[in-house]
Order: structure tokens, then C-alpha cells, then sequence
């Protein structure tokens, strides 16, 4: 009877065991699971015809499970050598590191070392680029949130569904405000240093914003002709703040990559949800923009 016994017993934790591990393996999510759920929250028909997304680089044993997922803005050599280093499976990108057609892959350049490197130890690369933009809760709603606004629409519709597009028109919730103080806001919410934040006034100091247009980016293209009191984006050419600033509308350059950075941790979040755990998601250290401050010392 006692040997019945410690035989039930056995087999009833060896049934706990074997179900706690199912569950781990359930919880883990392959490579195509995961670039579901990614092109479940923003579809690659989303881009831009010119642009270059999804699954760039596909590791030769594709049916792993991916456990570490690493983001960034830009794929470096430092980022990649950050991926060796913490495990990652794979890195989404949010530029895509493929985008012109690369003729060799040999170790003259450093584009060619990245795809070579992350073929090299198994690390897949995805990148979402402007699918990311023009989905809603994306990089562009996110830029959008650096002021309180009523309302917010696309500036360029997609054909198919006017919820998404390129850029953000938003109208301020509640009393406009001054340009000064939209900015302060802008560096608050971007989290930038003050000092890397370019502007241009309207050239009008009791002029009051009360309509802005963002896109993520390089955004002149978008911006174009759009009326309102303010344009923030990543870059624009010196004449094309000209045009903006003689038409009335003030101008906020964050840089490119730092007016898309910041998303990076929202998006954390949103993918962790997606994946129900079982992978964890990380925001890149070592990414950041190449372009710093240079401060000029004190001669005394």
C-alpha cells in the first residue's frame, strides 16, 4: 500500500513538472510568431512604397525560440556586438540596415559586416521603419503626445484606412500656447537636452500655437504646405525652415534619430503585452545619435 502510495505521489509531480515545463515552452515564441504579432500591430503594407521592412536577416535555424529581443533606432556594430553580448535572438531595427541592394557581402564597409555578423551568430533583424510612422499609437502619435492636443489626424491618409498616414495635424486641448513654452514641453516629453533642440521662431513673440503638424524624422517632404502655427520633426533643410518661418510657422528640429528614439520604450511595452511573456524586450544602450554637442571650453 505505502510503495501504491509513493508511486501516486510520483507520478503526480512528475505530471507538475512535466506541465510547468510545457508551460515555459509554450510561453517562449518563435521567429514567425514573433514577426506576427509584429506585423499584427503594424502591417508592412503600412510603409512607404519606397521603403525597405520586415524580416531583413533570418537565421539559418529559424524554428528557435526567441527569448531576447533587442530595439533600437539605428543598427550599428556597437549595437550588434550588444546582441552577442546579452543573448539576443534577435534585434528589430526601426531604419532598416538593408535598404540599397548590397552586390557583396564582404568586410569593406560596415553595413556588410553587420549582415555578415548577425548571419554569423544566428541573430535575426527586423525593421518596421515607416509602417512604425503611419500606424496609430506608433512613432508619430508618440511624437504628437509632446503637447496636449483635442484632436489629431493624419496629414497624408492611407488609401485604404484615413486612421493612418504619414504625419500628425493636432490642435491644442485647451488655451494655446506660446512657442517657448510648446518647446519646453517638446524637450520634457523627447526627454532631449535643451541644448540639441533647434528652433525658429515665427519671427512673432505674441504669436500663440494653437494647431501643430509633427513627423518623425526627416519631415519636410511631409510639412510641406501644411498650415499651422508650429512644425516638429527631426530635421529640415536651412530653406525650407526659411519658407516655414516666412509663412508664420515656427520650427522645432529634434534631430533625426532623437525624434524617434523615445518611442522605443513605449513600444517596449506594447510588444511584452503582444508576447504574453516569455521574452524579454530590451532598448538598445548603445544606440544613439552620432551627432553631440561640442560645448567650447573656457579660455580663462
Amino acid at each position: 500500500m505505502l510503495l501504491k502510495t509513493c508511486s501516486t505521489i510520483l507520478f503526480h509531480r512528475n505530471i507538475l513538472k512535466f506541465s510547468q515545463q510545457s508551460f515555459k515552452t509554450r510561453a517562449m515564441a518563435t521567429l514567425s510568431e514573433v514577426v506576427a504579432k509584429l506585423s499584427e500591430f503594424a502591417p508592412e503594407n503600412l510603409a512607404e512604397k519606397w521603403d525597405n521592412v520586415g524580416l531583413l536577416v533570418e537565421p539559418r535555424n529559424n524554428k528557435s525560440s526567441i527569448t531576447n529581443i533587442l530595439l533600437t533606432i539605428d543598427l550599428t556594430e556597437a549595437v550588434v556586438a550588444e546582441a552577442r553580448e546579452t543573448g539576443a535572438q534577435m534585434i528589430i531595427s526601426y531604419h532598416p540596415p538593408i535598404f540599397a541592394p548590397l552586390k557583396r557581402l564582404t568586410q569593406a564597409s560596415w553595413k556588410e559586416r553587420i549582415v555578415i555578423d548577425c548571419i554569423r551568430h544566428d541573430i535575426a533583424i527586423y525593421s518596421p521603419h515607416t509602417s512604425w510612422d503611419n500606424v496609430t499609437n506608433g512613432v508619430n502619435d508618440w511624437l504628437a503626445d509632446s503637447l496636449p492636443h483635442a484632436d489629431s489626424r493624419p496629414i497624408l491618409e492611407n488609401p485604404i484606412n484615413a486612421a493612418y498616414g504619414a504625419g500628425r495635424l493636432c490642435t491644442v486641448k485647451g488655451e494655446p500656447l506660446s512657442e517657448r513654452d510648446a518647446v519646453q514641453q517638446i524637450v520634457k516629453h523627447t526627454a532631449m537636452d535643451c541644448a540639441m533642440v533647434s528652433f525658429a521662431s515665427s519671427g512673432d513673440n505674441t504669436r500663440k500655437v494653437q494647431t501643430y503638424a509633427v513627423c518623425a524624422g526627416s519631415g519636410a517632404s511631409v510639412l510641406k504646405g501644411v498650415k499651422a502655427d508650429m512644425y516638429i520633426t527631426g530635421e529640415m533643410s536651412h530653406h525650407e525652415v526659411l519658407e516655414a518661418t516666412s509663412n508664420g510657422t515656427c520650427v522645432v528640429l529634434l534631430g533625426h534619430s532623437n525624434s524617434e528614439r523615445g518611442y522605443l520604450s513605449v513600444f517596449k511595452d506594447i510588444l511584452s503585452k503582444r508576447l504574453s511573456g516569455g521574452v524579454t524586450v530590451n532598448v538598445s544602450s548603445s544606440d544613439r545619435d552620432p551627432m553631440k554637442l561640442a560645448l567650447r571650453e573656457n579660455a580663462n
